[in-house]
């Protein structure tokens, strides 16, 4: 990108690592894992919910305001247990899997509509690594 005659540069990073946990890290995992999904598929279900609710009045189902992750946890005591940020990461990806959905109907591409999370599937989370607080 480029601002007033000076070239901007976006750097990303990103790590992939074989990890092999001690059982303890292995149940941090799982429990991050679990409730990640556990949240992407609340907010997808409300989603629909509210959708099949309102979808005659678009004004409605424009301005309506979803719940958060913080009334999640608020709702669920256990989410407190995994790191926030991987909670609001996974409110983004759901964000994000929607916006992907809706752009790709308005350019005619194939982008399916966000499925609900398996266990059974790919177990991923995204996290920060902030002052190397991961180990």
């Amino acid at each position: 990108r480029i601002n007033g005659g000076r070239l901007l540069l976006n750097i990303n990073k990103a790590v992939k690592v074989r990890i092999y946990p001690t059982p303890l890290e292995q149940e941090i995992l799982n429990k991050t894992f679990g409730w990640c999904r556990l949240l992407w598929n609340q907010m997808l279900a409300e989603r629909n919910k509210v959708y099949q609710q309102l979808k005659e009045d678009s004004e409605a189902l424009r301005v309506h305001k979803y719940k958060t992750e913080k009334e999640y946890k608020q709702e669920f005591k256990f989410m407190t247990e995994v790191d926030s940020k991987t909670l609001q990461y996974a409110t983004r990806h759901l964000l994000e899997a929607f916006q992907n959905f809706f752009k790709g109907l308005k350019e005619a591409r194939k982008v399916g509509y966000p499925r609900f999370k398996s266990k059974k599937h790919k177990q991923t989370y995204t996290t920060f690594n902030i002052n190397n607080n991961i180990k």
